[in-house]
């Protein structure tokens, strides 16, 4: 491949180079360490030949505090069981009031919020540093009476919210682990993720609104409160209601009202602060824990050095709890930004929803999943009509690769003198593998460069690296955001097959990777079969489980056929039981049990019914075989019938992608 051909979109001004962070990093590296660089990509060479020096300056250039030295930066290479800092003791929270210890010397507030029913009145809601602190340290108080200590786990059914970030850090300053899920997101999908890790709290609203219709989630609540015998208290906000209903209910009010001191547990960095979840394509959803120490030095790096994010800047990155980027909007304190939180529907009353959020907080940083600003692109919406955005500096994009189109919307339609923070990392390690650079040019369709201190390459099946090849995105290095563990995952199992069955010692992402000769990279969708949409990963057997508890179902299999330059397009294949139809109210209920026990961000775009289902010798659904059939590989290439159940099947499924290519052509 050739990528001379992408249009340079926007070059960095040497002013705007001279005022970054990343700039000031370089320097300080001069001066403190006698390094000097050529550019970004010789400085990326640099942090990645060399972990210890480079992560170490990371520490040291942020002035993380620590009650106690560390001991080494990195005791081991080997991927996983890489031990970082070991013998330092941290704490999340305490980090994010280094920067704003009162409103005397705060130059912004810490948060900005806006919900669906403020549109109208044009409110936002602004939070100080100083009572953002009270709030944190009451709640943590609280907690602590309610018997919440460090390990304990403490769950979160909640929307993005002020409150979701108080409860947040008010348990990452104890010591607790936080798991959070959207409460768009149906009962049995809630509890597959929460009943493996059992929280001793809950904290949930009543509903939630969204595209100005009200949601009452008080059935998921009770369902939840009756199916977690681990959790011993239930604390209940109300969103659409103005009292606690009945119940064992505590109220989230009452959180609030200890006139305490904030406290600071102190520790090592490599203590939970976090459980996210990324499913694969069986079992249970994967819970995947991340450490206090990880979390913070990424952020720092990715967010000050990557994102140039600072105490200048106000940061929104639309998202919902159930999704890794509200992790890391919120983690955006840590670096001294104020964060600007949107709760609802990004379409509603129109597309012009955010733009207008980002001019009513000042936001200099505006992020969004790519189908948002695709969505906007083929709505003809020109956000600089409708909002003033000359204080927004960067816009930032993931969930799923932007096409050059989209890359040249942005700067047409946004602004020419921007940063287009293209990023793609994950939840599987809470940070970006490649993303943005402001020192660096960029060109459309590229993301600009391989974040610092990531061994990320492309290579091909053998483990060759591949030089502007299309390729598996492999990690040949330790990061200090790797997973600790999976929870209640004995001998690492889960985690070693999840990441390391392909290549051992080295971590597989599911992602295929280009790296250009500038350095920098394009991502073409996912090379395995979780399923992607608007941001939110689901495994495939959850979607199974949802279809095939419909008795007219005896079958089905899923794809997501996300790919760089093409709308992501999501089919069901169903295989009927005899007598039944796949008719309008077949189809209707179906998509109404994904949308109730999953979200409606994985129903399907449409559904076929088919004979059967490919599947191996084993028994096994041929997902990575079918997903690539329809990506245009060809037959003999994805499949050996002879190791099938059922060569057969393929028939219908071949003549299914041959349409399809020629309807995308």
């Amino acid at each position: 491949m050739n990528d001379v051909s992408n249009k340079l979109l926007w070059t960095p001004t040497a002013e705007r180079i001279a005022g970054t962070r990343m700039h000031d990093y370089m320097q300080w590296l001069s001066n403190n360490r006698n390094l000097q660089f050529s550019d970004y990509n010789d400085l990326w060479r640099w942090s990645v030949e060399n972990l210890e020096d480079f992560w170490e300056t990371i520490w040291q250039y942020f002035d993380v505090k620590s009650s106690a030295p560390y001991n080494s930066v990195l005791s081991t290479h080997a991927m996983p069981g890489a031990k970082w800092f070991e013998g330092s003791q941290i704490n999340l929270t305490e980090q994010v009031f280094r920067f704003h210890r009162d409103d005397a010397g705060a130059k912004q507030p810490a948060i900005l919020f806006q919900s669906e029913p403020d549109i109208a009145a044009g409110k936002i809601h602004a939070m100080s540093w100083q009572e953002m602190r009270r709030q944190i340290a009451s709640v943590a108080h609280a907690l602590r009476a309610m018997g919440v200590e460090r390990g304990d786990r403490v769950a979160a059914y909640l929307p993005n919210i002020p409150e979701t970030v108080i409860a947040f850090y008010a348990c990452a300053s104890i010591g607790a682990i936080w798991s959070s899920c959207s409460p768009d997101m149906g009962s049995p999908s809630v509890l597959d993720r929460f009943a493996q890790i059992h929280p001793k709290v809950l904290i949930a609203v009543d509903g939630y609104r969204y595209g100005g219709k009200p949601f009452d989630r008080m059935s998921v609540v009770e369902t939840l409160q009756q199916s977690l015998p681990s959790v011993q208290q239930v604390v209940l906000l109300p969103i659409l209601h103005d009292e606690l209903p009945a119940g064992n209910f505590a109220s989230w009010d009452s959180l609030l009202q200890h006139d305490v001191e904030m406290q600071f547990e102190a520790l090592p960095f490599d203590h939970p602060l976090w459980i996210v979840y990324s499913s694969g394509t069986t079992g249970m959803p994967k819970p995947i824990v991340h450490s206090q120490g990880g979390a913070l030095l990424e952020t720092l790096k990715g967010h000050g050095l990557q994102m140039d994010l600072g105490e200048q800047d106000r940061f929104h990155w639309f998202s919902t709890t159930g999704w890794i980027m509200w992790n890391s909007q919120v983690t955006g304190l840590l670096v001294g930004s104020a964060i600007c939180l949107y709760d609802g529907n990004p379409g509603y009353p129109d597309l012009g929803t955010l733009w207008k959020f980002a001019e009513h907080t000042k936001a200099t940083f505006l992020g969004a999943g790519a189908a948002y600003f695709a969505n906007c692109m083929k709505a003809g919406l020109e956000p600089r009509k409708i909002a003033n955005l000359d204080l927004i500096r960067s816009v930032g994009s993931t969930g799923s690769p932007l096409s050059e189109e989209g890359f040249e919307w942005t700067y047409q339609q946004v602004g020419s003198d921007i940063m287009l923070a293209s990023i793609s990392g994950g939840t599987d390690i809470s940070a970006t593998f490649v993303g943005s650079c402001p020192i660096m040019p960029l060109y459309s369709g590229e993301i600009q460069s391989r974040s610092l201190g990531i061994a990320v390459y492309a290579m091909d099946e053998q483990g060759k690296v591949l030089n502007d090849e299309v390729g598996e995105l492999v990690v040949t290095k330790p990061m200090p955001s790797m997973p600790l563990f999976f929870w209640n995952d004995p001998e690492n199992r889960r985690y070693l097959d999840s990441y390391f069955d392909v290549y051992p010692g080295w971590w597989r992402h599911g992602d295929w990777i280009r790296i250009t000769p500038r350095g920098g990279a394009v991502i073409y969708g996912r090379s395995d079969t979780t399923i992607n949409r608007h941001g939110i990963r689901m495994g495939t057997s959850e979607i199974y489980r949802a279809v095939e508890s419909l008795p007219e179902i005896l079958d089905s299999l899923v794809v997501d056929l996300e790919y760089l330059g093409r709308e992501s397009y999501m089919p069901l294949f169903v295989v009927l039981r005899a007598g039944s139809e796949l008719n309008e109210e077949l189809a209707g209920a179906i998509k109404t049990t994904i949308r109730t026990a999953l979200s409606s961000r994985h129903v399907p775009n449409e559904i076929f019914a088919v004979a059967e289902i490919p599947r191996t010798l084993s028994g096994k659904k041929m997902e990575l075989p079918i997903k690539k059939l329809l990506m245009g590989t060809p037959i003999d290439k994805i499949a050996n019938r002879d190791a099938m159940a059922n060569p057969g099947s393929l028939s219908y499924f071949e003549k299914f992608a041959t349409a399809r290519e020629a309807a995308n052509n």
